[in-house]
């Protein structure tokens, strides 16, 4: 009798520990760039916070990067559940969420549009429209911009003839560029090595974050100034995994995102002016724009946005526009 109570007992333990156990939940994440770019790796960071501050609770495996998911069915993976977490910009989502367009958009900081609720509004849509909660926007504090083989022509109005380039372009801005009256192509990261090489575009747009992993400062040696839009990079959760942790999971993720936030802003700005001296030090020339041109450049880039968004969806601008400066 002893002994039969002596295993019912020990039964009871096994079975309380591995549900002990079952309660750490495995998160499958992806990014959207290679593992070496410096997007991929400021997000390995925010899943190092993660991981240390969620054992036994919650825990991130990232399974890599385009190479699993490629970037234009990041947001359609996560929307059907394929995938759990997703380090993307809000640029790969347009057509999903056109809404995420003001993340780029606004020079806002994250901490700013959480106080003043634009973060519980442009979740909401998320929610509604792409089935994905917003954890965080990481990696701001820098924008992107223009880099091109030969030296770029000026402008009387100080700006640069953007009708001598082809440059490449992701979703984000192409509307932008073909504003300025440039022609477009857009195309993924990873295809834009070999259009330079073989001189099927003269120019890209990008950040300077991560620029030089991809190999092409080999062929831009110029860098067009001012930088335009905002880095709109995201950490999101499909909806109905995040609804299925417990309040204590939820915690460990919001604390985590909301602290590298700001971490990462500055890290940004940091890396970003480090990587530039980096790659003028290798040869690449700045080129800037000035006076009327240059204040052109700006209020276009802004405008396209703005208007992107109202004739996707103009639901919401008027009350994302407040939120959102």
């Amino acid at each position: 009798m002893r002994y039969l109570k002596a295993l019912a007992f020990a039964a009871l333990l096994g079975g309380f520990a591995t549900a002990v156990h079952a309660e750490e939940v495995v998160l499958n994440a992806v990014h959207f760039t290679p593992a070496q770019n410096g997007f991929a790796q400021s997000f390995l960071k925010f899943v190092a916070k993660v991981n240390e501050a969620g054992k036994g609770v919650v825990q991130i495996n990232v399974r890599g990067g385009p190479e699993v998911i490629p970037n234009p069915q990041l947001g359609t993976a996560q929307k059907s559940g394929l995938v759990d977490l997703v380090n993307a910009p809000a640029g790969l989502y347009l057509e999903m969420v056109p809404e995420g367009e003001v993340f780029s958009a606004s020079t806002a900081k994250p901490w700013d549009v959480r106080a003043n609720g634009g973060w519980d509004l442009i979740n909401s849509i998320y929610e509604k429209k792409g089935n994905a909660h917003l954890l965080a926007h990481i990696d701001a504090g820098t924008g992107f911009h223009i880099f091109t083989v030969n030296e770029p022509e000026m402008t009387p109005d100080g700006s640069i003839d953007f009708s001598k380039l082809t440059l490449r372009s992701s979703p984000l801005y192409r509307q932008f560029f073909e504003a300025l009256g440039t022609t477009v192509i857009v195309q993924n990261a990873g295809d834009v090595y070999t259009s330079l090489e073989r001189g099927v575009i003269n120019g890209n747009a990008y950040p300077i974050m991560g620029y030089a992993s991809f190999g092409w400062d080999k062929f831009t040696k110029y860098r067009v100034d001012p930088s335009f839009f905002q880095v709109d990079v995201l950490v999101s959760m499909n909806k109905a995994k995040w609804d299925s942790l417990s309040p204590e999971a939820q915690k460990i993720l919001n604390d985590a995102a909301i602290a590298y936030e700001r971490e990462s802003y500055d890290a940004m700005v940091a890396e970003t002016d480090r990587l530039a001296k980096v790659m003028i030090d290798g040869g690449q020339k700045v080129v800037e724009m000035t006076g009327a041109g240059r204040e052109k450049f700006l209020a276009t880039a802004a405008k396209a946005s703005w208007d992107r968004m109202a004739e996707r969806d103009p639901t919401n601008v008027e009350a994302l526009r407040k939120l959102f400066p």
